[in-house]
């Protein structure tokens, strides 16, 4: 057992005057060796010791007063951190995607900052997938299906649902497609991954077969919102979650194709790295973004 000179030192400044307590912990052994061992290693003797006292000497009372102020400032310190595991309050950083922080959220977490104004949050949007371990997340919120199994994952969205679009125009144009293999003929608006490096993959389901398809066309962006744009200036097909095209669709300027591609999926899910330790705000943040039918 290592006793720290802050532990020696705070019993003899603080608890002195309790005798009793004093005498019973200075002259534990394992205090006590700890102590001779620090006078052995300064050369000086710092306590004066009887079988019924224990007093700082000149030298040991010299040392307490220039460090005790200091204790004092971590005593601060760690009643500050006390503060943060008892109530709401600190950091909480999550990575998402520009959709997930657009429309789950911001509109979840912003209330909860109101009502705790001590709780900071810090939302990166990013559409490929980040390491939140080694850039220092809290959190990530991905699809379900994204999710690394060696993660903890909490429902925070309902199931969702890709869709397929174009103008009527390109449609008239350039046919429509029926199948995965048809679309090698057709413009694809797609979407790069900027941290994953890569083209995302069409991922269409008909709940029978599973295809990914490597889109190709004219134009590639990062933000999905770019593909929303140029899809209804006709560049080609685009494939994004169905509620970015709802108003476009209503509206007539945008024709879902392949509807039977694009089967319902686990919609969003807040996951990080283990269940213990959590802090009072990023447990609110859990709470808030849960998925509740």
């Amino acid at each position: 057992m290592k006793v720290s000179l802050l532990t020696v030192l705070f019993v003899a400044d603080f608890f002195f005057p309790y005798h009793v307590f004093a005498l019973n912990f200075l002259l534990n052994r394992h205090v006590s060796h700890s102590m001779r061992a620090l006078e052995e290693r300064l050369g000086i003797r710092l306590l004066t010791r009887t079988t019924r006292n224990v007093s700082t000497t000149e030298a040991g009372e010299r040392i307490l007063q220039r460090i005790a102020p200091r204790f004092e400032d971590i005593d601060t310190e760690l009643e500050m951190l006390s503060e943060l595991t008892s109530k709401a309050a600190g950091l909480v950083r999550i990575s998402c995607s520009d959709h997930a922080a657009f429309n789950l959220v911001w509109p979840k977490l912003s209330p909860l900052l109101e009502e705790y104004p001590d709780i900071q949050l810090e939302i990166n949007v990013d559409n490929g997938f980040t390491n939140i371990v080694s850039s220092r997340f809290d959190a990530g919120v991905r699809l379900g299906e994204a999710v690394e199994k060696d993660m903890i994952a909490v429902r925070v969205g309902p199931p969702m649902r890709m869709a397929m679009v174009a103008t009527p125009g390109y449609l008239a144009q350039h046919g429509t497609p029926t199948s995965p293999e048809e679309l090698t003929e057709h413009k694809c608006i797609s979407l790069r991954l900027i941290s994953a490096g890569r083209v995302y993959e069409w991922e269409l389901d008909n709940g029978k077969r599973q295809v990914n398809v490597k889109s190709k066309g004219q134009v590639i962006f990062n933000h999905p919102a770019l593909i929303c744009k140029a899809a209804l200036e006709g560049f080609g097909l685009a494939f994004l979650p169905e509620d970015m095209f709802a108003s476009a669709l209503t509206q007539g300027k945008l024709i879902r194709v392949m509807e039977d591609w694009c089967q319902p999926f686990p919609g969003y899910h807040l996951y990080y790295p283990n269940r213990n330790n959590h802090s009072p705000a990023f447990s609110a943040v859990i709470d808030r973004l849960r998925y509740r039918e």
